[in-house]
């Protein structure tokens, strides 16, 4: 169960964008891996998965240019180039030439990224802010249809001129500059549909504040070839301020969701570097002093002492300890280490006082090794293009090329006095009519509510790319400490000698012997025995034997606590007992000896158990079709007793952290499974990355936290299920959503072109078709508001 770091590389910082050349490590006595370089570049300005696939295409043409990937979810490029004959500089100039932004590192240092994202986070608050307050009055005069005498003023559509203005032009620039760069590369994203739809809006709108009575006559004249407008000849003509601010504002609230939940994606990284240690205590010249952990080479001698972080990795060379190795492993237990024994940065020193020699420092440290995991397992999940983005590329030339057509026919078809006016509203019906508000709103309103309502039931999603992705999974992998256990030892049997006496007395003795005592174990039987309301004893002479257990003096006897080994040293007859003490590490128990006076008083078990709700979880994970595995770096036993008492029969046992990830990726490529990963451990971190979907128990470490795109509050397992089922329900809205906002596409803008007229003599005015356009928008959120009513199999508590 030791951790054995055998990942060849380097690591580069992970905060800012990074040259990694992959020589290997050749100075080292390795060969180099490859010739090529990498380079991690923080992309900003990307708004959908077509942005992703432009910037990536971009990067690919760039000569030199071996392989290029864009990961949407965490904005980011990771290029590999041959170094020869091509550098970052064009990198940098290809990403802006496609219209987007590169976070340099001489910006801001090593927190550019950061700082970076959180402007862009400012930058959209401040947008929406100013979009909201100024799009409300727009709306109620709107929305009033001159019924209210106040607005029924001759400067009415003037203020809402200069209402709209600044949503526009200020607001929503980064979407006509979006459209325009798209536009550019003869490709068409969401940035476009929302262009051309307020764009529209927006322009006739002002072209009929400026010049009302040539687009009055306009409405005049549609009004007299159809029925649908309502309005006379001399009638004011119509303005959609509404339908260009109101929009930018829902589209920049979605932006700014979806910009607070990206901008989190590198804590992660940054709180697995901050668990190293900042300083180490290494032996030069024959004392001892204290130096950064920079400048710890291979070969010094480093002295740890109880209750420090050990600073890099390295071999004993003298002394005893216990080793809490669990951000690591995930094993409950310490690690006992003595010469000859490795032990690893960053992780614990419970006991003793101990010496090593450092083997591996810097960035080919376990813990570094750990952070180069989770790196490249974010950064090879592939973005979850969201179906309006794949659909827009065709939708909208689509909906140009009609508007365009209409345009055509009616300024053949009409009468001459009023062909261009009547093709002009008829254009621009069906551009508003086909304006992205409805399927705009259709996936970030089921995920808003979804989401909403997963936090009330203690399940956190970071966004709506979580909840898509669950809904596909076929395999859940459960890690074990912590996630399917406690996570911690506990006191579970107490067995006392026939001629010792009741097992309160003996769980007595052994608690006061222990409490002296700062292992894991001895705390385990102290935490029993105060659970038990056992009153514990003064003791003396307690002395820590490291590896083997404690001595002390209590109420004048003599008390040795330990295992089988200690109990031989100190010629205990230890008897039957030894073959109770098998049965017991057979379940997964650790077994502890307890002798007074010379004698075997007992025999106590300490293991860390299984948490009530995880046999029900489990069950109920396969009533919804998930294979159910276990993966864990503790010992087959032990492993294999957890999951027999949870009812798992798939274990992965004695694995290593890069190996937890090399499982997931496994049982992806080789299986073809959509894979899930449980876990609460920094040593699941890198795991949880990899995963289609990461899960996290919010008792954990925070770095499994950052990891995972799944939080679970309250550390139930359960909340598992009520995430697989709230996706379910959420996905399901979102298709219903869709489905509706396509199908009002399909049916409006063959209305809005003129389709009814040869039949029916009606014309959709942009009146109307406004209008129908509002009730799409409703609809939709309505649906979506169906998810407040969601109960999951286990109500929360």
């Amino acid at each position: 169960m030791y951790l054995k770091a055998k990942i060849a590389g380097k690591v580069g910082d992970m905060s800012r964008a990074i040259i990694e050349e992959e020589r290997g490590a050749a100075g080292r006595g390795r060969a180099p891996q490859s010739d090529a370089a990498r380079v991690d570049l923080p992309i900003t300005g990307m708004t959908c998965a077509a942005c992703a696939r432009r910037v990536e295409r971009k990067l690919a043409k760039v000569p030199g240019v071996r392989e290029s990937n864009v990961n949407f979810a965490t904005s980011r490029a990771t290029v590999r180039y041959d170094p020869a004959a091509v550098g970052v500089r064009e990198f940098v100039e290809a990403v802006r030439d496609a219209g987007y932004g590169v976070v340099e590192e001489r910006e801001a240092g090593g927190d550019a990224e950061r700082e970076a994202r959180e402007a862009e986070y400012r930058g959209l608050r401040r947008k929406f802010v100013i979009a909201a307050a100024l799009s409300l009055p727009v709306l109620v005069v709107a929305m009033s249809h001159g019924r209210i005498p106040a607005f029924d003023v001759p400067w009415i559509n003037w203020l809402q001129l200069a209402l709209t203005t600044p949503v526009v032009l200020y607001c929503g620039a980064q979407f006509y500059r979006g459209a325009w760069a798209a536009l550019r590369h003869r490709a068409a994203d969401m940035n476009t549909l929302i262009a051309v739809g307020t764009g529209a809006a927006y322009l006739y709108s002002t072209a009929a504040t400026l010049a009302p009575g040539f687009f009055a006559g306009a409405a005049g004249a549609a009004g007299e070839m159809g029925g649908m407008s309502g309005m006379g000849a001399a009638a004011a003509p119509p303005v959609y301020f509404e339908a260009a601010s109101v929009i930018i504002a829902l589209i920049l609230l979605g932006r700014l969701l979806e910009a607070r939940a990206k901008g989190q994606t590198g804590e992660a990284i940054r709180r697995l570097m901050g668990l190293q240690a900042k300083t180490a205590r290494v032996v030069r010249g024959g004392r001892e002093q204290d130096v950064p952990v920079e400048e710890v080479s291979v070969g010094d001698i480093v002295v740890v002492r109880p209750g420090e972080k050990i600073p890099v990795d390295g071999v004993v060379t003298e002394g005893r300890s216990a080793v809490d190795e669990a951000m690591l492993t995930g094993e409950s237990l310490p690690v006992e280490k003595s010469a000859g024994a490795e032990v690893y940065g960053a992780t614990i020193n419970r006991a003793g006082l101990f010496r090593f020699r450092a083997t591996k420092v810097g960035r080919d440290t376990a813990l570094r090794q750990i952070v180069k995991l989770v790196q490249e397992a974010q950064g090879s999940k592939a973005p979850i293009s969201r179906t309006a983005d794949r659909v827009s590329g065709i939708f909208t030339p689509v909906v140009i090329c009609v508007a365009v057509l209409t345009f055509v026919v009616w300024f053949v078809a009409a009468p001459d006095e009023a062909r261009f006016t009547t093709a002009l509203v008829s254009f621009v019906s069906v551009l508003i009519i086909a304006c992205p508000c409805a399927l705009g709103l259709a996936t970030p309103t089921a995920v808003m509510v979804g989401t909403g309502r997963g936090a009330e039931h203690g399940v956190l999603v970071k966004g709506g790319e979580s909840l898509e992705t669950a809904h596909r999974l076929d395999t859940v992998v459960l890690d074990k400490t912590g996630t399917i256990t406690e996570g911690r030892p506990a006191l579970t049997d107490v067995f006392a000698a026939p001629d010792f006496g009741p097992g309160e007395e003996l769980l007595r003795l052994a608690a006061s012997a222990e409490r002296g005592s700062e292992h894991p174990l001895g705390e385990a039987v102290v935490r029993g025995a105060a659970e038990r309301g056992v009153s514990l004893s003064e003791v003396s002479d307690f002395v820590a034997v490291a590896g083997h257990g404690v001595e002390a003096a209590v109420e004048g006897r003599r008390l040795v606590v330990g295992n089988l080994k200690l109990m031989r040293e100190r010629g205990v007859e230890t008897g039957e007992f030894e073959g109770r003490a098998a049965a017991l590490a057979g379940e997964g128990k650790t077994p502890m000896y307890a002798a007074v006076d010379g004698r075997l008083a007992g025999l106590l078990a300490v293991a860390d158990r299984v948490k009530p709700e995880s046999k029900e979880a489990v069950e109920a994970m396969r009533r919804l079709g998930l294979e159910v595995l276990m993966v864990t770096g503790d010992n087959r036993r032990t492993a294999e007793s957890v999951a027999r008492e949870v009812g798992i029969t798939r274990v992965l046992a004695e694995v290593l952290p890069e190996g937890k990830a090399g499982e997931i990726r496994r049982l992806q490529e080789e299986e073809g499974r959509k894979v899930a990963m449980v876990g609460d451990g920094i040593n699941d971190a890198p795991a949880l990355a990899q995963a289609d979907l990461g899960v996290a128990i919010g008792t954990g470490a925070d770095v499994a936290l950052e990891a995972a795109d799944v939080t679970l509050m309250r550390g139930d397992l359960r909340g598992v299920v009520t995430a697989f089922e709230l996706s379910k329900a959420t996905i399901r809205t979102v298709k219903q959503n869709l489905f509706w906002a396509f199908v009002y596409n399909v049916i409006g803008i063959p209305v809005a072109a003129g389709a009814l007229y040869p039949l029916t003599g009606w014309l959709l005015s942009p009146v109307l078709a406004s209008a129908a356009m509002s009730l799409s928008s409703v609809s939709v959120v309505a649906n979506s508001l169906r998810l407040r009513r969601f109960r999951p199999r286990f109500a929360s508590r």
